[in-house]
């Protein structure tokens, strides 16, 4: 079995008669429950809930102390690569796009490296487009090896890998592996994904359990939301969680909620996700799994991340680039527009100012 097949269970289900149904008690109910269902999730993530989302705060902010202290680990993205094979019509990246294509020679990522270690940050997220004649698994193990020099802990946001190439990286240092399934709208996933490898619906989903077979320390997925209904993509990436976290105990198991950003290609979102929903999205998956990570990336404003800081998040990226290379020298065109500028120190000094401790590094691989 696989989490397609948990995911099937739910493909004919009809969300909307299951929100009509919902009642406030119904809300509440689950609000004050040690241990939540998949459908008490749902509940909670169904329109009415929003009447009570100062309830879940108040339980997500009492979870995460509880879970994780006042402290938010603190990471950067490194980019190596911007060459794709794929034409998601979404991305910036997308193999059609006239953006100038560019790979890092191994002296530019040890530069890269030493421009966001003088920062103090101890976790990289390292990114390739999706093409492995340019960004073959090789390449980046020879990258890892210059990052190990600087870095604690290392994850990948790359193309899927079988189990046996994420074995094959995590022997080299890396520790960690990010992959969006973008919808889990099987229909919409290939009308968004007209051609390259990436069209492979299930290859791509099975991904983060390959990874967690491959005894990956830590696991991130997500959906990215603009794509197709929130409420949906949401529950369904709440239901792959839990998923992994039953099956694989030993793996840190993390969420993300991307929302679309502007992008060279100008696809814009298909549904609009306000941030009120946003919010509603992280309670209730705080409320759902309270041993979950969940990142909040620089797509956000620095007002709205700000704000969102007690409501359940564990992790924040700090002094990010979308563009190759963006770190040390000048950038090229980004996979897409950022919102928060602020540096690592601008950011550390916001989570001071609210008794926030920023942590640097949680991770020591010997």
């Amino acid at each position: 079995m696989s989490v397609y097949d948990e995911l099937l269970k739910y493909r004919d289900l009809d969300f909307a008669a299951v929100f009509e149904q919902v009642t406030d008690d119904d809300i509440q109910r689950v609000i004050s429950k040690d241990r939540l269902t998949v459908f008490d999730y749902l509940t909670l993530l169904s329109p009415k809930a929003e009447r009570q989302l100062e309830a879940m705060a108040q339980q997500a902010h009492r979870l995460t102390v509880q879970q994780f202290g006042h402290t938010i680990l603190l990471y950067t993205p490194l980019y190596l690569a911007n060459y794709c094979v794929n034409q998601c019509v979404y991305c910036g990246f997308h193999a059609h796009n006239a953006i100038e294509r560019k790979k890092l020679t191994l002296d530019q990522v040890r530069a890269e490296a030493a421009a966001i270690a003088a920062t103090g940050l101890k976790h990289i997220l390292i990114l390739t487009g999706e093409s492995r004649h340019h960004s073959s698994v090789g390449y980046i193990k020879d990258c890892v090896r210059i990052l190990k020099d600087y870095f604690t802990s290392i994850s990948i946001e790359i193309y899927p890998l079988s189990t046996d190439e994420y074995s094959e990286l995590a022997a080299a240092g890396v520790d960690g592996m990010t992959i969006y399934q973008e919808t889990y709208h099987e229909a919409n996933y290939a009308e968004l994904h007209p051609a390259g490898p990436k069209r492979d619906y299930r290859y791509r989903l099975d991904a983060p359990e390959r990874a967690c077979q491959a005894a990956m320390r830590a696991v991130n997925i997500g959906a990215l939301l603009g794509l197709s209904d929130w409420r949906q993509e949401a529950f369904l990436t709440g239901v792959h969680a839990d998923y992994l976290q039953r099956n694989y105990l030993d793996v840190e198991i993390s969420m993300s909620p991307p929302r679309m950003r502007p992008h060279v290609g100008g696809f814009p979102p298909r549904v609009i996700v306000s941030d009120k929903n946003l919010v509603q999205y992280v309670l209730a998956f705080r409320l759902f799994m309270p041993r979950g990570g969940i990142t909040l990336s620089t797509r956000e404003s620095a007002a709205l991340r700000n704000n969102m800081l007690k409501l359940g998040i564990t992790k924040m990226s700090a002094g990010s680039c979308t563009a190759v290379g963006g770190h040390s020298e000048e950038a090229a065109v980004g996979q897409f527009e950022i919102s928060d500028e602020r540096s690592v120190a601008e950011m550390a000094a916001m989570l001071y100012a609210r008794n926030y401790q920023p942590v640097y590094k949680d991770w020591q691989l010997w």
